[in-house]
């Protein structure tokens, strides 16, 4: 369990002040013009030895991605760009930074920028997050007036930093739609390569990271890379928000370190299950776009990104969506399926007829009006739209089935026989309905 001392984000909760004064008293713009005096690679290098990964849902060494930056600006001009645009469902972890902790991000945002040869970063907001963006947007114009970020700023690295609002699209989630989307243009994902890192924003050398990746930069570079890479599990160190929602006592955002196991998550921070560990069915462990997992395999499991890729699942957001008995799990992952398909841009065409097709056939399967052999047509089908899309909406559309068959096909199967069971003569499934 991690210690109060070890807390990155000590205003999560919004119970102090989270503008400048606030933000300096609890460490934030520590120290911060001494980082940028050791330079570029100082920087790079220390986030590299820190272990921090990606906390967006991917787990990419962050350092590593800092480093694949052109070393010597040219004529185009490098660009960093935030990701808040948070819609995956069950997560909600960043919204509380940019509300109750938002110098974090706007000094991780210097930082980051300082580390990379940028002069110029976005932060792109969700859609439907009006508040956040009215906190974010006055911590960064106190920072302006305190000359901490802008031109000729007092830590030596001019920096100009502004906040784009999506209009709310899931898709613009996708770095590259992300980009397409801050260019003026409709948010659909680009073919990579090339890759942001060459060819991002304008057509010049970006790169994208989430909020709270870039959030902690400030803090590992404060306390040392060895302090945060002593948190947590080899490979997998330093803290996480994790979001837990669901059939527990009590839902809460929390700060812990990775690695924690998922019973000592549930009955420190949330008062355990509802109804008892006996009543757990299934959890989603990292968001709605990661494979759900039953009970007996997740309950000892430490909720990080390996282990949980071990159970061809993964942590994703750590959007943990806990799930009882009471649950009608088909129809929960049906309702995804509507999300998904909802969703999706429409430029590929695996994602743009598949999502609809899988939504209609668990319509179906939600009320058993379906016949078993489409189980695996059903499977099948995701298994030709996983890998076979520009970006990873297909392969999102695609797992919370893919995890509902894998581990829970005989639920499945009992309801066909339901409504087969109780069918009047003319309302039996006889033919797939398509």
């Amino acid at each position: 369990m991690l210690a109060d001392k070890d807390r990155i984000f000590t205003n999560l909760y919004g119970l102090h002040d989270w503008g400048l004064e606030g933000a300096k008293q609890r460490g934030c713009w520590v120290d911060t013009k001494s980082f940028i005096d050791k330079g570029r690679d100082w920087i790079v290098n220390e986030v590299k030895a820190s272990g921090l990964r990606g906390r967006g849902g991917a787990g990419f060494p962050t350092g590593l991605k800092w480093s694949f930056m052109p070393k010597v600006v040219g004529e185009r001009p490098h660009y960093l760009v935030v990701n808040a645009d948070e819609s995956e469902p069950g997560t909600c972890k960043d919204r509380e930074i940019m509300r109750h902790d938002p110098h974090l991000l706007v000094e991780g945002c210097l930082l980051a920028g300082m580390a990379m040869a940028c002069n110029v970063g976005y932060i792109y907001v969700r859609g439907e997050y009006i508040r956040e963006r009215e906190h974010l947007q006055a911590a960064i114009d106190q920072a302006y007036e305190a000359r901490l970020i802008g031109k000729n700023n007092i830590h030596g690295w001019d920096f100009e930093l502004y906040v784009a609002h999506g209009g709310g699209a899931y898709i613009c989630g996708e770095e590259t739609a992300m980009l397409e989307s801050l260019e003026g243009k409709k948010g659909q994902p680009r073919m990579k390569p090339p890759f942001p890192a060459n060819v991002g924003l304008y057509g010049a050398p970006t790169t994208v990271n989430n909020v709270e990746s870039i959030a902690v930069a400030g803090t590992i570079l404060r306390r040392g890379a060895t302090w945060f890479n002593s948190i947590g599990r080899p490979n997998n160190v330093g803290t996480k928000l994790f979001c837990i929602s669901g059939h527990v006592n009590t839902p809460c955002n929390v700060e812990e370190e990775l690695g924690i196991p998922f019973r000592e998550l549930i009955d420190k921070h949330c008062g355990g299950i509802r109804g008892g560990w006996d009543n757990l069915l299934a959890v989603i462990p990292g968001g709605s776009s990661v494979r759900m997992v039953p009970a007996a395999q997740i309950i000892d499991t430490p909720m990080d990104f390996d282990s949980l890729s071990k159970l061809r699942s993964g942590l994703g957001t750590a959007a943990v969506i806990v799930m009882d008995k009471s649950t009608d799990l088909i129809k929960a992952i049906a309702r995804l399926s509507k999300f998904y398909m909802h969703e999706s841009c429409g430029q590929c065409t695996p994602c743009r007829e598949g999502t609809g097709w899988m939504w209609r056939v668990m319509t179906r399967m939600v009320e058993g009006r379906a016949e078993k052999r489409e189980i695996d047509m059903l499977l099948d089908v995701t298994k030709q739209i996983e890998g076979h899309t520009i970006c990873a909406l297909g392969d999102a559309a695609a797992w919370p089935i893919q995890g509902l068959i894998t581990h829970f096909r005989p639920v499945i199967e009992a309801r066909i026989d339901q409504y087969t069971y109780r069918s009047t003569k003319d309302g039996a499934v006889r033919h797939a309905a398509e």
